[in-house]
């Protein structure tokens, strides 16, 4: 991770592809684009990829998930179960819906308690949003079961964890809809780009329509399409799905480097008394993405993050510190600063964000410490990293 580490000729030449045409738009200019749908034919690549039955691809991750939240007809006033570990876009698409984000506790998958979530549903709950963070998956036969249970909508954030399975099944792929991203740092890269899936066709044709201003996309005439629905444009490009297909078909490829790097470290890491391991409900499903890890307290993981940066050990993350990713330090969400006033602002169960507590989650992200797993390294550097990182950890 990420994909631009093995960027090469299947990538130019796929954006060469596109170049040649002169048609950079995702729809029509059928005659004029030469028999090239780069978006179309990453849809169905990735719909065979990831044994799903629909998938549209979109401008963002952030926008995949607007896209189903729209589609799944969450909106004002609904109450959304959603993690306080996560890239924040998760929180600000709820609110952009009108939704209200209710935060539940994680636990050591550092995913979505299913305990928790239970605990926190009343009558407005309409969906739960787990997140698949750092490349492995949530509990998500255990949320599944309770989405069930209470005939509450499932919307999987798969950004991070792409390729990632559960019991032999995809992440992002349980629920009513799957949302993934590919943006710049993503384990595939469109630059810009995401993508939301689902096996059902209805919700699928609201999802298309809705990330393209409500058009039915039905004939070759753009002029003629029916507008059955509002929507925005959260278009991609034919540039970025050029790029992104080329990557698609390397994703075999990237999961195969990634495992292999991170079993190394975390095989040679099994020797340190000190930490021990993430919860994978299912380890033979992690992408390989991150090695994620916990130290005895948070004094601990500060101490050992710092000195990893020390020496030289790039691309550790202590999240509790994180701005974009865990909630303690969401001060705009606290303080709810926005550039217009948010409908849930207006409504009598918006929560003060303020006063949120979640001390599982604290006491969780407070021993984390999580390695980025490159693609490009060599096995003489990862020796290297090991050894340093020995001196550190178990020490």
């Amino acid at each position: 991770m990420p994909g631009f580490e093995i960027f090469g000729e299947e990538e130019r030449k796929e954006v060469q592809d596109v170049l040649e045409t002169g048609v950079l738009f995702r729809y029509g200019f059928d005659g004029a684009r030469k028999g090239h749908w780069k978006a179309a034919s990453f849809e169905k690549e990735f719909c065979r990829r990831i044994q799903v039955g629909y998938a549209h691809l979109c401008s963002s991750g952030t926008a995949a998930l607007s896209i189903a939240l729209a589609a799944c007809g969450v909106g004002a006033g609904d109450e959304v179960v959603v993690p306080p570990f996560t890239f924040v876009a998760t929180v600000e698409a709820v609110l952009l819906a009108g939704a209200v984000p209710v935060f539940a506790e994680i636990d050591e998958s550092l995913c979505l308690d299913p305990a928790s979530v239970k605990a926190l549903l009343t009558d407005r709950t309409k969906a739960v949003i787990p997140v698949h963070m750092c490349g492995a998956m949530a509990r998500i036969d255990e949320i599944k079961a309770l989405c069930e249970a209470e005939n509450l909508i499932l919307i999987e954030d798969s950004c991070q964890s792409v390729g990632g399975s559960f019991q032999g099944k995809y992440l992002g792929t349980f629920g009513h809809m799957g949302c993934f991203s590919f943006d710049p740092v993503k384990t595939l890269t469109c630059g810009e780009g995401g993508a939301v899936v689902t096996n059902d066709r209805e919700l699928y044709r609201k999802a298309d329509a809705y990330a393209d201003h409500g058009h039915d996309h039905t004939g070759n005439d753009r002029g003629l399409e029916q507008h059955d629905i509002f929507g925005c444009n959260y278009r991609i490009s034919e540039l970025n799905a050029a790029v992104g297909l080329a990557q698609l078909r390397k994703l075999d490829r990237i999961l195969e480097i990634q495992r292999k790097h991170k079993n190394k470290i975390k095989n040679a890491l099994a020797d340190c008394p000190a930490l021990h391991f993430r919860n994978l409900p299912d380890a033979s499903g992690d992408t390989g993405t991150f090695l994620s890890f916990f130290l005895p307290d948070e004094d601990a993981a500060r101490y050992a993050a710092a000195e990893l940066t020390k020496a030289g050990v790039d691309g550790c993350f202590y999240w509790f510190d994180n701005n974009w990713h865990y909630i303690r330090q969401w001060t705009h969400l606290k303080n709810m600063s926005t550039a217009a006033r948010l409908p849930l602002q207006l409504m009598d169960n918006c929560p003060d964000y303020s006063k949120v507590e979640l001390p599982q989650s604290d006491k969780v992200m407070g021993r984390t410490i999580s390695m980025l797993i490159r693609l490009s390294w060599t096995e003489a550097g990862i020796d290297t990293r090991i050894e340093k990182m020995m001196k550190i950890l178990k020490g």
